[in-house]
């Protein structure tokens, strides 16, 4: 399997081509894609195999008042039919080398305390994980 792994820009968006249905959590909107990646305090770097895009993930410089840029990991997706063949890994360190050109010092990801690989994906990069937060959505109205 030949592997792609590259970042989206403004020039290259209309490229994403075919998506597995599995690595975003809904469809793509052309739109929205556009105003992401125009967006130079955001990232969406894909894996293509085949034509098709099997991997994706999304970060977003996290600028602080009160301290040093972080890396927000947003989002990270991998085809089930390409798991455990390291797409996640190089995924997250094309994230983290951007994040790093930026000047980040640090990176910081939420998943659920039950998803077993991602956990073992991060805490191969991070700190072991802190059990002590609790995640809110709220509708702004």
């Amino acid at each position: 399997m030949r592997l792609e792994i590259f970042r989206l820009g403004p020039d290259t968006a209309r490229s994403l081509g075919p998506v597995d249905p599995e690595i975003f959590d809904d469809e793509i909107d052309p739109e929205k894609l556009a105003a992401f990646v125009a967006c130079d305090t955001h990232l969406l770097v894909v894996a293509r195999a085949e034509g098709l895009v099997i991997g994706q993930i999304r970060a977003i410089l996290h600028h602080q008042p009160d301290g040093p840029t972080q890396l927000y990991i947003d989002n990270l997706g991998v085809a089930p039919t390409h798991l455990r063949q390291g797409i996640a890994t190089r995924l997250l360190e094309e994230a983290l080398l951007w994040g790093k050109g930026a000047g980040c010092v640090e990176a910081w990801v939420a998943t659920e305390p039950d998803n077993a690989a991602a956990r073992a994906l991060y805490s191969k990069f991070m700190s072991e994980p802190e059990e002590t937060m609790a995640y809110f959505q709220m509708a702004i109205r």
